[in-house]
């Protein structure tokens, strides 16, 4: 009968200190799922990113010293490669290199002119994300003309210049400033404003006013981790 008691007993015991220690243990709920994406968005933030991008430029010019000189816009294109390497959250350093059509058609006395010039564009530019999927880019831009086509209509016969021997600055500096809106884990859609700081230095026996491109892009961007 003691043994039967003695064993109640030291189960009754062994009952107690097994819940107490139950009750001392207190296990903390997971996380949140918002928590685990945004240290997903973070993390996916310091990936260097490659990609390519392509869209639509409509392009204008600034005269360089005459405020009442304008000019009507022309459609061109814009493609090309894109790197994003992260600094420090939220800023990213951006280089691209584009093949980027610009210039501009005027109605004179003559008839109409329109002037096409392909450009090697290399933007630099500072990358801030200001939200999960909204970012500001804005920097300097390098652009190296390649070729320039003049053409010429005077309501009875077309002329066409190549101007590959160009006598204004064959190497502008500029400066750009745009908004992106990322749609997809790898693809954006941007919009930018890009204007020359230096002006094109024509020939000075040409009647063509010394001039600044301007461009408005809008584009898709995509990108591969």
């Amino acid at each position: 009968m003691k043994k039967i008691l003695f064993f109640a007993i030291c189960l009754l015991v062994a009952g107690d200190v097994s819940a107490q220690y139950r009750r001392r243990v207190i296990r903390r709920p997971p996380p949140p799922p918002a928590y685990y994406r945004a240290q997903k968005q973070h993390n996916s933030f310091y990936e260097v990113k490659a990609g390519f991008k392509a869209g639509l430029n409509i392009a204008n010019t600034v005269d360089a010293y005459d405020g009442d000189y304008s000019t009507s816009s022309l459609a061109g294109a814009n493609i090309g490669f894109t790197l994003d390497v992260p600094i420090i959250y939220p800023l990213s350093f951006a280089p691209e290199i584009l093949w980027s059509q610009k210039g501009f058609s005027a109605n004179t006395v003559d008839g109409d002119f329109r002037q096409r010039n392909n450009f090697i564009d290399v933007p630099l530019l500072a990358k801030v994300k200001l939200a999960p999927n909204f970012n500001l880019v804005a920097g300097p831009q390098l652009s190296f003309l390649v070729s320039s086509k003049n053409v010429y209509r005077d309501g009875f016969t077309t002329v066409t210049e190549d101007r590959y021997d160009y006598a204004g600055n064959k190497t502008l500096l500029g400066g750009v400033i745009g908004l992106s809106v990322d749609i997809g884990r790898n693809v954006d859609l941007h919009a930018r404003y890009t204007i020359d700081i230096q002006d094109s230095h024509a020939d000075i026996d040409s009647y063509i006013p010394d001039y600044r491109n301007q461009v408005w892009q809008i584009g898709l961007g995509f990108k591969f981790r």
